[in-house]
């Protein structure tokens, strides 16, 4: 049997770094959301044994690597499979590009591996093996809105708000999200030491763990608001993009992405200027994505985006009911 799924892209309505962990990682909360951008995914077991990945992006690892062969690996194993496991990418998202792509494509790829075994795995098994292989593989076994922390890999499922009208702006370059952490450490060391003579340093403005805990009580003020199915109407309550100004949302790897690739930073400022209500980066980067009133404005912006040279899609936020609607395209 092939199966043939949908891997969507997530973006980040904002992303807070905290203190670094004594396993390296750093503490977050952030917000991940669904988008329809998406890459597809075909897989089939066969007699034999092992895991080939096939796809013609030479930016995909091809090896065991590749987060849809550790993932698959785990699988099979848990599920006391054999046979040779084939596994079809078809990229549309940007390799680094801070849409969780690889991420997707590893839940994607569990999911279809098990409907081709026909076996089902327990949910807290997909959760703990999801989390094993990344950080942000387990918001993709929920889909829509989801409150991600700890490392990230802590989701908790947020009440849907309808499908925004989104541009996704993907430049070619990658971000390397371990080296974002680097340059954010190091920076932030360097503020440290510097802090008692300037306690103006961006980085250094208060205890990371005062900070953490002041935006963890505003993000929570801003889940808690009661939204109308019209999220651009007047009045404050029915505006969730007021309420990610309210709570002071934003995404910290600016801090440090944008000082090394400007033109990151341009294109979010393009965005503002084509109507944007918020842009951001997504994740470490390097997609740059904003948010708009309706898809006439969303269109008109990636088509004025598109014709200063930028990759720019229109589309839109899916929620999690659309998600795992149009999750599986076909088996057969």
């Amino acid at each position: 049997m092939t199966v043939v799924v949908r891997s969507f892209a997530k973006i980040n309505l904002g992303l807070y770094i905290g203190d670094r962990r004594q396993d390296g990682f750093h503490e977050l909360v952030t917000v991940y959301q669904t988008i329809a951008l998406h890459d597809v995914i075909r897989v089939s077991v066969v007699r034999g044994n092992g895991i080939e990945i096939c796809c013609e992006d030479s930016a995909v690892p091809k090896d065991d690597s590749n987060t849809c062969a550790r993932i698959a690996a785990k699988v099979m194993a848990l599920a006391r499979s054999k046979g040779r496991v084939k596994i079809e990418i078809q990229k549309r998202l940007p390799v680094q590009g801070g849409m969780g792509g690889a991420s997707s494509n590893a839940v994607a790829t569990m999911l279809a591996l098990e409907r081709a075994l026909k076996k089902s795995l327990p949910a807290g098994e997909r959760l703990r093996i999801a989390a094993e292989v990344g950080s942000d593989l387990p918001l993709f076994l929920l889909g829509g809105r989801i409150l991600g922390l700890g490392r990230g890999e802590q989701v908790y499922p947020l009440q849907d708000l309808p499908g925004l009208p989104c541009v996704i702006v993907t430049p070619k370059v990658g971000v390397s999200t371990p080296k974002a952490f680097a340059v954010w450490d190091r920076l932030r060391d360097e503020n440290a030491q510097r802090a008692s003579a300037d306690r103006s340093a961006k980085l250094t403005d208060g205890a990371p763990s005062d900070k953490m805990s002041e935006l963890s009580r505003n993000v929570s003020a801003w889940l808690s608001e009661s939204y109308s199915g019209a999220p651009f109407r007047r009045g404050r309550r029915e505006n969730p993009l007021l309420g990610l100004v309210r709570a002071g949302i934003k995404n910290d790897f600016e801090e440090v992405v944008f000082p090394e690739y400007p033109e990151l930073s341009e294109v979010k400022r393009a965005l503002e200027r084509a109507g944007a209500k918020y842009a951001s980066l997504s994740g470490s980067g390097s997609t740059i994505y904003g948010l708009f009133a309706t898809k006439e404005q969303a269109r008109k912006a990636a088509g004025k985006l598109s014709s200063m040279g930028w990759a720019a899609k229109a589309t839109v936020t899916v929620t999690r009911r659309e998600y795992w609607k149009k999750f599986l395209v076909s088996s057969f």
